[in-house]
């Protein structure tokens, strides 16, 4: 595997991961007792942490592409894996 393949799918679980991570731990203005600034949605994050979020999003995505990465030198899991799924024995 490339660099450049690796950085393109690491970039591919990062952004994953980021779509996961982004939700945590988030909560509203009501949730929190704080005051709403007049306009403001009510599903607005009143303690939005972009830091603990991509600090979050990098370790889980480097454990997940370790994982990947090291499937793809063993061959722990590959095409083959999946063949008694789709033809069932006779």
């Amino acid at each position: 595997m490339t660099w450049t393949s690796i950085i393109a799918i690491y970039a591919l679980f990062w952004v994953m991961t980021a779509f996961v991570v982004l939700p945590i731990g988030v909560r509203t203005h009501d949730e929190l007792g704080l005051p709403k600034v007049p306009g403001q949605a009510d599903s607005a994050p009143g303690n939005f942490q972009p830091g603990t979020i991509l600090l979050r999003t990098t370790m889980l995505s480097a454990a997940l592409f370790a994982l990947y990465y090291a499937n793809y030198t063993y061959g722990w899991i590959n095409r083959d894996s999946f063949d008694s799924l789709f033809n069932p024995p006779a």
